[in-house]
């Protein structure tokens, strides 16, 4: 769906990396802009936001998708900041999939990595470690975390909380085709809360993900956690600043793509 103006009301997470848009759009930010459907499509923030809110109330962890996939639209407000989007961001008109699988930082990807691969698009140390502050919300699959687990216990996890983690990742080798996987949240304090509590975490050793706990420890990010940490606004300033930079990579816009009938398809004529 290509994105209409919006409030973007956040409660969610995201290794949003879909960073699909850093390297295959070929526009200027310049050319989104503010109340893009404001004339073809007056109501279409509060449309969106109207289904997005009933799906959250049926369904969750919709928001949590919704902040994965970054740059389509809207959110619930729950506890985030209120960030002002330029909109007019074309949908593309081919598939991307492989470009995708190689342009998505991986939760087993360096320190070093990810943020290179966010400084390719302009955004900084600290930037990094607000979006990945976004891991706040939601959760992680036990197939994503037992090798911090099984057959030995990470040093750097503190002992109390990863007899939790085995608790909910008693399988050592969880089938990946499971329908209803097992999980742990990232935030066992405010789970479903945009806010700092993840960066406490880090600070007391819970990170889930090993790129998680890199984050509290690596010189270049270190000192931004510890200053997330205290400072909720800090982490929504930052976090507000790194998202606005994202959504306006490198946008397909006017002709260079289009508005799909079904988010799912490209348009068949």
């Amino acid at each position: 769906m290509a994105n209409p103006n919006f409030k973007f009301f956040l409660v969610v997470p995201f290794f949003p990396f879909l960073l699909l848009h850093i390297h295959l759009g070929i526009a200027k930010a310049s050319d989104l802009q503010m109340s893009y459907y404001s004339t073809s499509c007056p109501k279409a923030e509060e449309i969106i936001k109207e289904q997005v809110t009933l799906l959250y109330k049926e369904h969750g962890n919709t928001a949590v998708s919704w902040l994965r996939n970054l740059f389509h639209d809207c959110m619930v407000k729950l506890g985030g900041p209120d960030i002002a989007m330029k909109t007019g961001r074309k949908d593309s008109m081919t598939s991307y999939l492989a470009e995708v699988e190689n342009f998505i930082p991986n939760h087993n990807d360096t320190m070093d990595v990810v943020l290179s691969q966010f400084q390719s698009i302009g955004i900084d140390a600290p930037g990094t470690v607000a979006l990945l502050g976004a891991h706040s919300v939601g959760r992680v699959h036990c197939i994503n975390i037992v090798n911090r687990l099984y057959p030995d216990v990470d040093p750097t996890l503190d002992p109390a909380y990863a007899e939790y983690l085995k608790l909910r990742c008693p399988a050592t080798n969880p089938d990946p085709r499971a329908m209803e996987p097992n999980y742990a949240r990232n935030d066992l304090e405010t789970p479903m809360v945009l806010d700092n509590m993840y960066y406490k975490g880090l600070l007391e050793h819970k990170g889930l993900l090993v790129i998680d706990q890199e984050l509290a420890t690596h010189p270049a990010t270190s000192q931004f956690v510890q200053n997330m940490a205290v400072d909720n606004g800090y982490f929504h300033d930052q976090f507000s600043r790194a998202l606005l930079i994202m959504s306006e990579n490198n946008p397909l816009t006017g002709d260079q793509g289009e508005i799909r009938k079904d988010c799912r398809f490209v348009n068949s004529n």
